[in-house]
């Protein structure tokens, strides 16, 4: 692969650049992550969610009004998103071609979640090791939904693996996925691409719920976040087979336990993880005081341990690299370098 060559700023733009920029980008994830307190565009996305639904809610009664103020809402954000993106690097590059490109890097690097995953379990599992359950659940409190006071060990357990799991396909792969398509459709970008899977997850997080009073809101971003993601979980799910050397064994069990989940995604990626470990997901979880029944993925081979979560964090981290060393190869021999 021929190097290169870069003499001004004026020769380094189009397809180099952008590839150069997803680069980049998965780098900094990688060493830098999302600084704890740093504006992030994922929380400017769920504030105008909110804005827009208490907006619908005040100005709608009827449910089929609702629906469609809820395809309109989804529509908004996740084109507006990109088309910001979009319109914020290309002023940027006006301005200074090495700020726009620079700019691009850092949206793109907030859209992976890898570092921040990584940072995350070991922020619960370090009091977890050294005996301290209180701790550990008010840490996890943070990171998932579901109620933490009274939960054991091996329950902590259980819903960090199941936490990394899920966010593996939607907050990992997902994303690159569609910064690689926005590589690949001329004057999108992969910055641009990303950021607009980004807001389709966030919608899905802030409104797509099928309980009142999201029932009929967010509908349409539910299902739009499913879509998306349905081809790059698939992919997830093998690439996890493949880089673990079980793939007949991943294969196996999701197609024997992964359509038992509510979601058409969540659990495949879990019974992937589950398949690789020989450990069980799914199981009683509590909502609010509401006891809620997820099904069983995976044979108990063993307890989950932290090894199989720290294993889990490396599975994740190869399949994002064998992905981007892809994009890559598949960018360079369809383009080539100029």
């Amino acid at each position: 692969m021929a190097a290169i060559a870069v003499t001004d700023w004026t020769e380094f733009h189009g397809d180099q650049a952008a590839i150069a920029v997803l680069i980049a980008a998965a780098l900094l994830d990688y060493l830098i992550g999302d600084p704890w307190g740093w504006p992030h565009p994922v929380n400017v996305m769920g504030r105008i969610i909110q804005g827009l639904t208490q907006l619908a809610w005040r100005g709608l009664q009827s449910p089929r009004m609702l629906r469609w103020a809820g395809v309109g809402l989804g529509l908004l954000v996740i084109g507006g998103s990109g088309a910001m993106a979009w319109a914020i690097i290309g002023a940027a590059k006006q301005l200074a071609i090495p700020v726009g490109y620079g700019l691009e890097v850092i949206l793109l690097a907030t859209c992976f979640a890898g570092r921040s995953l990584r940072a995350a379990a070991q922020d619960v599992l370090t009091p977890l090791e050294q005996g301290d359950w209180m701790v550990a659940r008010s840490r996890l409190r943070k990171y998932v939904g579901r109620d933490t006071d009274d939960l054991s060990a091996p329950e902590i357990l259980r819903a960090v693996l199941e936490t990394v799991a899920e966010n593996t396909t939607d907050g990992v792969m997902a994303p690159l996925f569609y910064a690689g398509m926005g590589l690949m459709l001329p004057g999108v970008g992969p910055g641009p691409a990303a950021i607009a899977y980004k807001a389709s997850s966030t919608l899905d997080s802030v409104i797509g719920y099928r309980t009142a009073p999201y029932t009929d809101i967010g509908w349409f971003s539910a299902r739009l976040e499913d879509v998306l993601t349905w081809f790059p979980c698939r992919c997830t799910v093998l690439t996890l087979g493949l880089v673990s050397g079980q793939l007949l064994r991943v294969l196996k069990l999701c197609r024997r336990h992964a359509s038992q989940d509510p979601s058409p995604n969540a659990g495949w990626s879990e019974c992937a993880f589950a398949a690789i470990l020989g450990v069980q997901l799914g199981g009683r979880n509590q909502y609010r005081g509401m006891v809620q029944l997820k099904p069983l993925l995976g044979d108990p081979l063993h307890p989950i341990r932290p090894p199989d979560i720290h294993l889990a964090l490396r599975l994740m981290r190869n399949s994002f690299l064998l992905w981007l060393i892809l994009i890559v190869v598949v960018w360079s021999m369809g383009l080539g370098f100029n």
